[in-house]
């Protein structure tokens, strides 16, 4: 699926949806410019045109199921599901999945980690679309896309909030998936 730019958000409103977001400095560790999106989410207009936005894209794209990760990216995938009609997989860390799971390991820009899934949460063939709240490195998405593709899932796209362009995420996640990457608030450096 291309994204037409034509179809994207204009300046104004991508504005409005930066201006919500709060820049935490030193947080989780000192060096790093946590991007806050609580103050968007909290904000009932912003949180519903950066769903808008964030939907746009892959609207009429035959999406069966949407990936979200934790924590965040359950607050933007689970609304976005529901907007493209389609069901809802949690992406979690390691403990917090009842049943049995596939495990996939993942870096961070400050860490290490690892992200389970559902084993059979995504049907073979099926077209899914990959949600966060923000693509730096781009580790988490990957991740969650070996997932999808463990269980013999295609990944269509991701969408993210916001995108820090100086981490060239994108790049590592079109390389690994050559899925198209849709980001609502760009962030230079």
């Amino acid at each position: 699926m291309d994204i037409d730019p034509d179809k994207l958000a204009s300046p104004h409103a991508v504005a409005f949806l930066a201006s919500k977001i709060r820049n935490v400095p030193d947080f989780p560790k000192p060096g790093i410019q946590f991007k806050d999106i609580t103050t968007l989410v909290a904000d009932a207009r912003a949180f519903h045109v950066c769903l808008d936005l964030m939907a746009e894209p892959f609207i009429g794209a035959d999406i069966q199921a949407v990936a979200a990760m934790e924590a965040r990216g359950f607050i933007f995938g689970g609304a976005l599901a529901a907007r493209l009609n389609t069901g809802f997989v949690p992406v979690r860390k390691p403990g917090k999945l009842p049943a049995d799971v596939d495990e996939a390991a993942y870096a961070l820009e400050y860490g290490e980690n690892r992200l389970q899934m559902h084993k059979g949460a995504i049907a073979e063939g099926a077209r899914v679309l990959i949600v966060d709240d923000l693509l730096a490195t781009g580790g988490t998405a990957e991740a969650t896309a070996s997932l999808v593709k463990t269980q013999g899932g295609i990944v269509v796209g991701f969408v993210f909030a916001i995108e820090l362009d100086f981490l060239a995420g994108r790049a590592r996640l079109e390389a690994a998936s050559g899925a198209p990457v849709h980001s609502v608030v760009h962030v230079a450096g």
